[in-house]
């Protein structure tokens, strides 16, 4: 039997005063939050998986708190990795004001092709977020409820947007309000990049001398070895003795020295001196070496200034004898404070024939000078590795760069040191001094206490650390 025709199930005046009475009652005992879209920015061309997505733009609307006794959801929760929360939180705003005032804007985005930013503006769409400003937090919406209360006056008038707290991972959030940005600057997954903003070239002299090291021969490389070995030479009558570093290798499992080499190549010596290895753990190495005591080698580099801005050890140039050999020097880098300096300068061949002390020269730091600023959530590129990042944070008085995303758009998982460091929006460049990549921020990031615990149960550097059979 067809309804009453002379009772109404809802005229469109009806209807249009439910609506605004319920904007109104939104306005009045609502709160204003920030609804943010998601934005897919690379989906797999396959099985359609967002790769990645970007939250830039922020809508504000009013809402109800449908929660009065407080946030629903399973509340804080103590798992074994740490505290976890879990609330959550039910709003309510009007589906009027959400098509007049925020739909408008989604569907200038979505063009309908395989790249649109975003694939549904009609309505509030699970994956969005919402920025709840009385607890000033990120919920993220889970389920968008459009029939309750169902058909009033045969029309739905709200959605119900009900909200999780929002776990960060590795989207880009920029909506330029800083109480919203600030939120995920420190989380997800951190990387440090210490950089070169201004370089030095650093100076060393050369001193010569007779009856030093010519050449040292390495009889037999020992095995064993579980730190570098001490390397000794017998004294001098000039009471100068040589000095040197042995060089580990590792083949087959079996850590052997691969080569010795001099810091200082003594002098004085009228026959070869005997050279001690002791220390390191290892046994069975044996070397010796032969002396020059007719002409003048180089016997020490003395460095004047180590510098700033070695990421990598430079080439150390050393003058010509009128006749003879020329000297090799080696340079080793590390840090001095915050800068990366040439410490010291090895010697891989004394050389011979020396008249005066020759010249050295070292050459130049990766990059003499850094330029330009980097900003918030930029793409930077390494000019080598080609692997891109983005910038969460940039402090040019202590040239430290944090990065999170470090691979994306490239093959490659990190960063070369020395390699220049190039922002794709600011232009700013800088040399790469270190490169640390362990996560300080991640709150499920505990793999190395694990491990480390581990260790001291289970010992896997045995062929079977579970016991002998």
């Amino acid at each position: 039997m067809a309804l009453n025709p002379f009772f109404l199930q809802g005229t469109s005046s009806e209807q249009r005063l439910a609506q605004d009475l319920i904007n109104e009652h939104l306005k009045i005992f609502g709160v204003e939050v920030t609804y943010i879209p998601r934005k897919f920015v690379n989906r797999m061309s396959i099985m359609e998986e967002v790769q990645s997505s970007k939250f830039d733009d922020n809508f504000a609307i009013e809402a109800y708190v449908n929660n009065y006794d407080g946030y629903g959801g399973a509340g804080d929760v103590l798992t074994k990795f740490g505290m976890s929360l879990k609330d959550e939180v039910t709003l309510t705003i009007s589906k009027e004001r959400f098509e007049d005032f925020i739909s408008p804007f989604l569907s200038a985005a979505d063009d309908g092709t395989d790249q649109s930013e975003i694939i549904l503006s009609t309505r509030p769409r699970e994956g969005d977020l919402v920025y709840f400003p009385l607890g000033q937090r990120l919920f993220e919406i889970k389920f968008v409820e459009h029939e309750d209360p169902f058909y009033q006056l045969g029309k739905n008038y709200v959605y119900q947007l009900k909200c999780e707290l929002f776990e960060y991972e590795d989207e880009v959030i920029d909506t330029s309000i800083d109480a919203i940005d600030t939120q995920v600057q420190d989380e997800g997954y951190i990387s440090t990049l210490r950089l070169v903003g201004l370089g030095r070239t650093a100076t060393a002299t050369a001193a010569i001398g007779q009856g030093y090291v010519r050449e040292i021969f390495l009889n037999n490389d020992g095995s064993g070895f579980t730190s570098p070995p001490i390397i000794t030479f017998e004294d001098s009558p000039a009471n100068n003795p040589a000095t040197a570093i042995g060089i580990l290798t590792t083949r087959a499992n079996i850590t052997s020295i691969e080569k010795i080499i001099m810091t200082s190549a003594g002098a004085g010596y009228a026959t070869a001196p005997k050279i001690t290895i002791s220390g390191g753990g290892g046994t069975g190495a044996a070397a010796t070496c032969s002396v020059e005591t007719t002409y003048n080698g180089v016997i020490r580099f003395n460095i004047i200034d180590g510098g700033v801005g070695y990421s990598t050890a430079p080439t150390v140039t050393v003058g010509q004898p009128g006749a003879g050999t020329t000297a090799v020097g080696i340079a080793s880098v590390g840090l001095a404070g915050v800068d990366h300096v040439v410490k010291s300068i090895f010697i891989n061949d004394p050389g011979i024939g020396y008249a005066t002390a020759p010249t050295v020269t070292i050459a130049d730091p990766p990059s003499m000078a850094g330029i330009g600023t980097f900003q918030f959530n930029e793409v930077i590129e390494g000019s080598r590795s080609y692997a891109q990042a983005r910038v969460k944070s940039w402090d040019k008085d202590t040239n430290i760069l944090t990065v999170s995303n470090v691979g994306i758009g490239s093959t490659v998982s990190g960063f070369f040191r020395g390699e220049d460091i190039v922002g794709k929006t600011s232009g700013a460049t800088y040399t790469l001094g270190s490169y640390n990549s362990d996560d300080v921020n991640d709150k499920y990031n505990d793999a190395s206490e694990f491990e480390l615990n581990a260790d001291q149960i289970l010992d896997f550097t045995e062929s079977n650390p579970f016991g002998v059979y």
